[in-house]
């Protein structure tokens, strides 16, 4: 695969995220405000928490990540992927965090 092709992948996948997440979530929480009522939703039967706990976990998992090649490679910027990565999501957040990364790495090659 190409870098390129890559790229553009991640770029489709992290926008493509976030526009079904803008199109599935925020007209409900517009019409209902409750923030950690939204959060407890995912956990209302296995099936669901399960998935629910897996996003959680792939997003602690690209914290240490990010925190960790930010002290040993010296990527810059991750906290903006762990943001994106609450909100919309951590296919948008891990996918930006992949683009940043390999725009520092080509920098300093």
């Amino acid at each position: 695969m190409s870098a390129s092709l890559f790229k553009g992948l991640l770029w489709f996948l992290a926008l493509g995220f976030a526009a079904v997440f803008c199109v599935v979530v925020v007209p409900p929480l517009l019409e209902n405000p409750d923030i950690l009522g939204a959060g407890l939703a995912g956990f209302v039967n296995p099936y669901a928490a399960g998935y629910a706990t897996d996003a959680i976990m792939c997003w602690c998992v690209l914290a240490v990540w990010v925190v960790y090649e930010a002290r040993t490679f010296g990527i810059k910027h991750g906290w903006v992927a762990l943001v994106l990565g609450v909100v919309p999501g951590v296919a948008t957040g891990f996918a930006v965090y992949l683009l940043m990364r390999l725009r520092q790495q080509s920098v300093k090659a």
